[in-house]
């Protein structure tokens, strides 16, 4: 493995060239890795049944933030909806553009990249697991989901994918069954979309701004700045989860846990480490699967 030294904006170590660590790791891989995962957001959210989610077409926050940024630089309201899958891809391409790395990729890659964020998933599902079960509480979806604070793009409500069960007490029967797995969809769907945009605004973009700001601008060292940054990142993830910023004014969006927010923060560093080692594709890959493998194993295991 090598290290030049120097902090990019896409990763923080480099590998050695054409190893399967450094071809995964560009930002072309990244594009192609994430694409599907993008267009399966996309699609989902427009075609799942609305009733499940409170009647609102609901999306991750992050995606309305640069939603939001989008419209403020002049984009129409008709390509504000997909104007942030476009922000990843136009992203992305930059960052391959300027880290002068090889555009071939070899899908063949794609299968071992799954199966590598699928394992770097696993230590979170026992850290949520170890800390639900030393606080002494029953399971609650909060603990194996990111619990990622909704909107809805039209109407602004707020409603929680993961915080809470999305099913009401209802008859059992087919019916039941039905709105059950509608519900395990959009929550999929959501935590596809949290793992992709969250990892855009508080890896990519934020420890790229926070390195900029305490390395460049306050002059600290190259070590501090990362250490910085890192817990910063964090921190900001795991907050974000409970008071959001939006449409001009600060918002409570579910109750402080102690246990919750230290393992959202933890999962903030572990994230950031991902993103300094592998790269965007592994990191957002390891949130996306985290969120798909968590909401599985809470409809299998502990919803009520």
């Amino acid at each position: 493995m090598k290290d030049n030294g120097k902090h990019r904006a896409s990763q923080l170590l480099n590998f050695e060239e054409d190893s399967y660590l450094e071809r995964t790791s560009r930002p072309i891989y990244a594009l192609m890795f994430l694409l599907p995962l993008i267009v399966f957001y996309e699609v989902g959210t427009l075609l799942i049944n609305t009733d499940v989610l409170n009647q609102t077409q609901v999306r991750v926050v992050a995606f309305v933030w640069l939603q939001n940024f989008l419209e403020y630089l002049g984009f129409s309201n008709k390509f504000a909806w997909a104007a942030p899958a476009a922000a990843v891809a136009i992203i992305l391409l930059a960052l391959q553009l300027v880290s002068r790395k090889r555009w071939t990729v070899s899908f063949g890659d794609v299968g071992p990249m799954a199966i590598e964020c699928t394992f770097l998933a696993v230590p979170l599902i026992v850290l949520s697991l170890f800390l639900n079960n030393s606080n002494h509480a029953s399971i609650n979806a909060d603990y194996l989901t990111e619990c990622s604070s909704q909107v809805s793009s039209e109407t602004g409500a707020r409603t929680y994918a993961g915080g809470e069960n999305l099913l009401s007490a209802t008859d059992e029967g087919n019916g039941d069954s039905l709105v059950k797995g509608k519900s395990l969809l959009a929550n999929i769907v959501t935590g596809i979309g949290a793992g992709i945009y969250e990892e855009l605004i508080f890896r990519l973009i934020l420890i790229s701004l926070f390195m900029l700001l305490f390395e460049d601008c306050f002059r600290f060292g190259h070590k501090g700045s990362i250490i910085l940054s890192v817990v910063l990142s964090a921190a900001l993830f795991s907050a974000h989860h409970h008071i959001i910023f939006l449409n001009g004014r600060l918002d409570m969006v579910a109750p402080f846990s102690t246990p919750i927010f230290v393992f959202r923060t933890l999962a903030g560093i572990y994230f950031a480490i991902l993103f300094a080692v592998r790269g965007f594709a592994i990191t957002a890959g390891t949130h996306a699967f985290y969120d798909i493998i968590a909401t599985l194993i809470n409809t299998m295991f502990f919803d009520r």
